[in-house]
C-alpha cells in the first residue's frame, strides 16, 4: 500500500535544513545594533505617576555574548584613547568652591562631633547622637560634597624591605614634575612637535615554541607561565612607577592586555610624552615584582585527605579548617604571613619580570599611524584571552589545556581555596571551600591566568570617566544632527525610579517580542538619521557620520530610552 503524504506536509530532512526563525531574529538584531540580552527595567515618573518598561543594554564587552554591546564598548574605548593620547594642555579639573550651605552643614557636623565626644567622656550613651550624625552625613552627601567628612580609614599594610634585588640593575632618577604632557621638540623649519609613544612589553620565554606551541611540552615551564600571568597586573604597576621616576613627569597611559600566539599575555601601551629608548630599556630591565606569599610548591593535603571545616575553630570564632588526622587548626592567612615576616632567610614565592622582547615607536598626533595604533589597541578587546584558538588547531588547544591545568591548583589570591592544599587557611575562609574549584577569573580557560582588567587607563589620561565619554559622544552626534533638544533635556535627580522587572511579570513581553520591538525602533532611528544627514548635505552642514559615530549615536538611542 502506497503512503500518501498530506498536502502541505514537510519532510523531516527539509525541516532539519530550514533556518530557525529565532536565529534569524537574533541575526537581524545584531545587524541593527540591538542588545541580545537587554535588562528590562520599570521606570516610574514620580511627577505623572506613569510607568513604562525600558530595555537597558547588557553592557557586555565580549563579542561571544553580545556583539552589539561589544562593538559599542570597543568604539567607546577607541574614543577614550584618542582624546587623551596627544593632549597638549594639562587635563586637570579644578574642584568647585564650596557653597554657603555646604559650609554650614560641615560646621553643624563639627558641633555634633563635639557633643558626641563630651557624651563619651561623661559615660553617657551616644546612640542617639550617632543616628543624628548619620542623617547629617547623608544630607552632606546630597549637597554635592564628595567623599566622607572623616576621610577613609587607611588599613595597616605589611611592609618589607624596599632594598632592590642584587640581580636587578639600578634605576636612574630624575627630578619629577607634576606635568602630565611630554616635551615639545622644535624642527629646523620652526614647527613644534609633541610626540607620544606606543610601547609593547612581553613576558619571558618558558621554553622553545613553534607556531605558538611548545616544541617539548615536558620541559615547558607551565608553572612559571601560570604565576607570571596571575601577577602580570602587579608587574605592570611596578613598570609605571619606575617609568614615572625616570621620565621626570607624571606619565599617563592607555594600555590593553592581549594574548600572544604562545598564549602568554603581553601589553600594548599608548603613552603620552616620550622617553629615550635607552631609558625605556633600562626601566624594563630594572622592573620586577616579588610575591611574598607562603610557600606553595609542596602539597601537604592532596585530594582525599583535605582539611576539614569545623565550626567555631577559626580566629573569629565562626569556624576554621583543621588537619583531618590530628585536628590541629591550620594557620590563618595573617598567621602565615607573620611567620614569613619573622623568617630572615625567607625568599619570595615568585619574582615576575618582563622578557627581553620589547618595542617602542614614536607617534605624532593626527597621523595615519596614530589612528592605526588606536585601532590596534581596541582590536582584541571584544574577545576573551583564550578565545583565539581555532576549532581545528588541536596543538594549541592542547597547549591551552596544559596551561589551564597548571592554573587549576595555583593560588590566584589570598582568598583562593587552593591554599588549603598547602596547609594555610585562605583569607576569609568559609565552609565549602575545595582546592581546584576556585571561582577566580585566573582559573577560567577564557582568561589564561590573568585576572586583572583588560584595559588599563591612568587617572589623568583624559580627566573623564567612561560614562562621561559616552555622554559626550552622544551629545555631539545629536547636536550635529539637530537633535540636541530631543533627548529629554536636563534630567531631574530623583524624578524617575528605576526597578528591575521580576521574572514572570505578566506585563513583561517575551525576550523575542522585545527583540522585534527594539529592531523596529532601531530601524526607525536609523531612517531618521539618514533623513537628517540628507538635509545636512543640502544645506552644507558637517559631513556624514563615520562608523564609530553611528555606533556611539545608537548607544542608548535604540535599546534604551534616556529619561
Amino acid at each position: 500500500m502506497t503512503e500518501v503524504s498530506q498536502p502541505g506536509a514537510v519532510s523531516r530532512a527539509l525541516r532539519m535544513a530550514q533556518t530557525l526563525a529565532t536565529e534569524v531574529v537574533e541575526q537581524v538584531a545584531i545587524e541593527n545594533g540591538v542588545c541580545l540580552h537587554s535588562i528590562p527595567m520599570r521606570v516610574t515618573d514620580t511627577h505623572s505617576s506613569s510607568a513604562e518598561i525600558v530595555n537597558l543594554p547588557c553592557g557586555s564587552t565580549q563579542e561571544s555574548k553580545c556583539p552589539p554591546c561589544a562593538r559599542r564598548a570597543k568604539a567607546l574605548r577607541a574614543v577614550q584613547c584618542r582624546e587623551g593620547w596627544h593632549m597638549e594642555a594639562e587635563p586637570v579639573r579644578a574642584p568647585a568652591e564650596a557653597t554657603e550651605e555646604q559650609r554650614r552643614l560641615v560646621m553643624v557636623r563639627a558641633q555634633w562631633e563635639a557633643w558626641r565626644a563630651e557624651a563619651a567622656e561623661l559615660g553617657e550613651s551616644t546612640d542617639a547622637i550617632g543616628l543624628a550624625i548619620a542623617d547629617l552625613d547623608a544630607e552632606i552627601e546630597r549637597s554635592g560634597l564628595g567623599g566622607d567628612v572623616l576621610g577613609r580609614a587607611v588599613p595597616v599594610k605589611r611592609t618589607r624591605s624596599t632594598r632592590r634585588r642584587q640581580d636587578a640593575p639600578d634605576l636612574p632618577r630624575r627630578q619629577r614634575s607634576s606635568s602630565t604632557v611630554g616635551r615639545t621638540y622644535a624642527a629646523p623649519d620652526g614647527r613644534a612637535y609633541r610626540p607620544s609613544m606606543f610601547v609593547t612589553l612581553t613576558l619571558p620565554s618558558y621554553g622553545r615554541v613553534r607556531n605558538g606551541v611548545p616544541i617539548d611540552p615536558g620541559t615547558y615551564d607551565y608553572r612559571r607561565a601560570a604565576r607570571d600571568a596571575i601577577h602580570f597586573s602587579k608587574l605592570v604597576d611596578r613598570f609605571v612607577q619606575n617609568l614615572r621616576r625616570v621620565a621626570g613627569f607624571d606619565v599617563q597611559y592607555f594600555a590593553s592586555v592581549e594574548p600572544q600566539r604562545r598564549l602568554a599575555v603581553h601589553l600594548h601601551m599608548a603613552v603620552r610624552g616620550t622617553v629615550s629608548r635607552a631609558d625605556l630599556r633600562a626601566v624594563v630591565a630594572a622592573t620586577y615584582h616579588q610575591v611574598w606569599w607562603p610557600p606553595c610548591d609542596e602539597v601537604r593535603y592532596p585530594a582525599g585527605c583535605l582539611p576539614v571545616w569545623v565550626a567555631g575553630d577559626g580566629e573569629d570564632g565562626e569556624g576554621g579548617y583543621v588537619d583531618p588526622s590530628t585536628g590541629e587548626v591550620l594557620p590563618s592567612w595573617d598567621e602565615a604571613l607573620a611567620r614569613l615576616d619573622a623568617d630572615d632567610e625567607a625568599t619570595p614565592l615568585h619574582v615576575a619580570r618582563f622578557g627581553d622582547q620589547m618595542d617602542m615607536q614614536g607617534v605624532l598626533a593626527g597621523t595615519p599611524d596614530a589612528d592605526q595604533r588606536i585601532r590596534y589597541l581596541a582590536k582584541y578587546l571584544t574577545k576573551s584571552l583564550g578565545g583565539g584558538i581555532g576549532a581545528e588547531d588541536h596543538a594549541r588547544a592542547a597547549h591551552a589545556a596544559r596551561l589551564v591545568e597548571a592554573l587549576r591548583y595555583e593560588p590566584c589570591s589570598a582568598a583562593c581555596a587552593n591554599w588549603l592544599r598547602f596547609g594555610v587557611q585562605p583569607k576569609g575562609a568559609k565552609a565549602g571551600m575545595v582546592p581546584g574549584r576556585c571561582r577566580g577569573k585566573a582559573h577560567k580557560p577564557e582568561h589564561l591566568g590573568y585576572g586583572g582588567r583588560r584595559v588599563l587607563v591612568s587617572r589623568k589620561w583624559s580627566n573623564k570617566s567612561l560614562g562621561e565619554h559616552r555622554q559626550d559622544r552622544r551629545a555631539w552626534v545629536l547636536e550635529v544632527l539637530g537633535l540636541a533638544g530631543e533627548d529629554g533635556g536636563v534630567r531631574e535627580v530623583g524624578r524617575y525610579i528605576w526597578r528591575p522587572v521580576p521574572v514572570g511579570d505578566v506585563s513583561l513581553p517575551t525576550r523575542r517580542v522585545r527583540l522585534l520591538r527594539e529592531v523596529a525602533r532601531a530601524q526607525a532611528w536609523r531612517a531618521h538619521l539618514a533623513e537628517l544627514q540628507a538635509r545636512a548635505r543640502e544645506v552644507d552642514l558637517p559631513p556624514e557620520l563615520g562608523e564609530d559615530q553611528m555606533i556611539m549615536a545608537s548607544a542608548g538611542c535604540g535599546s534604551a530610552k534616556i529619561v
